[in-house]
């Protein structure tokens, strides 16, 4: 599926990261892995970058060749770090990363972006000035714009989400003359090295979340549906925010809706 292919997969040390980097390696794509901390084995070539900070990533484009098939921005901070912090990895680098790296993505290139289920609030009307501020933040406002928007704590995580879905959404069509295509997968809970970080900061509402579901997921049940997005398969998908989460969204929907 993969054959011919080159793939940038960012967080690709661990978790989700680490089992889409195997997933595409194994498949025949050659996978450039990108994370702060070196990848085991089979994940790739690896390529050191902060995706926090702007000139790092801008040496991680200069070193990546023409003729990227994929990128899959799968890195991300947890909702326990410093609320800046958060969305400056979750939001703004990943933004920043994507669109410089876009003159060297081949036409018909794929991007997947990895939201959650914590985004499931964008829609929301409290949601919206923020997300539009969010469109022109930069790495030195981060910090001022936390402040403007009350974004601390935890909120800096589901922030990050909620703009990175609507970023996704607009940006269906932007780069429709060239065939690249945008999509975001949404996990609920995942058995991951940050799994512990969520349910610390949730508290009961993320116990009520676990009792609900029969088990939180696996790296291994998110890697082969973001390897469908990148693939040629999935070409007609476009500006997607497609949830993974073993029926948690379904659950809530039905919630919010009283079904």
């Amino acid at each position: 599926m993969f054959q011919g292919k080159t793939v940038v997969v960012t967080g690709a040390a661990s978790g989700i990261g680490a089992a889409t980097a195997a997933w595409l390696a194994e498949r025949g794509a050659e996978v450039l892995a990108v994370d702060l901390k070196r990848p085991g084995p089979g994940a790739g070539r690896f390529l050191q970058a902060d995706l926090s900070d702007k000139a790092s990533i801008d040496a991680l484009v200069a070193a990546l060749p023409a003729g990227v098939h994929g990128l899959a921005n799968i890195a991300g901070l947890p909702p326990t770090r410093p609320a800046a912090d958060v969305v400056a990895v979750n939001l703004v680098g990943l933004k920043y990363l994507t669109t410089r790296l876009l003159p060297k993505l081949a036409d018909g290139a794929s991007i997947v972006n990895l939201a959650s289920l914590a985004g499931l609030g964008w829609s929301q009307p409290e949601a919206k000035p923020a997300i539009d501020a969010s469109e022109q933040l930069d790495f030195a406002g981060v910090d001022a714009f936390c402040r403007q928007y009350g974004i601390e704590g935890a909120r800096s995580y589901f922030f990050s989400k909620e703009a990175l879905i609507v970023w996704t959404l607009r940006n269906r069509w932007t780069w429709r003359d060239r065939g690249i295509r945008m999509n975001a997968i949404s996990p609920g809970p995942v058995d991951t090295p940050i799994l512990k970080d969520f349910l610390e900061t949730l508290g009961a509402r993320a116990e009520e979340d676990m009792r609900t579901m029969d088990r939180p997921g696996r790296p291994g049940d998110i890697a082969p549906v973001v390897a469908f997005l990148l693939s040629d398969e999935a070409a007609w998908i476009r500006g997607t925010n497609l949830p993974v989460d073993g029926g948690m969204y379904s659950n809530l929907l039905c919630q919010m809706h009283g079904f």
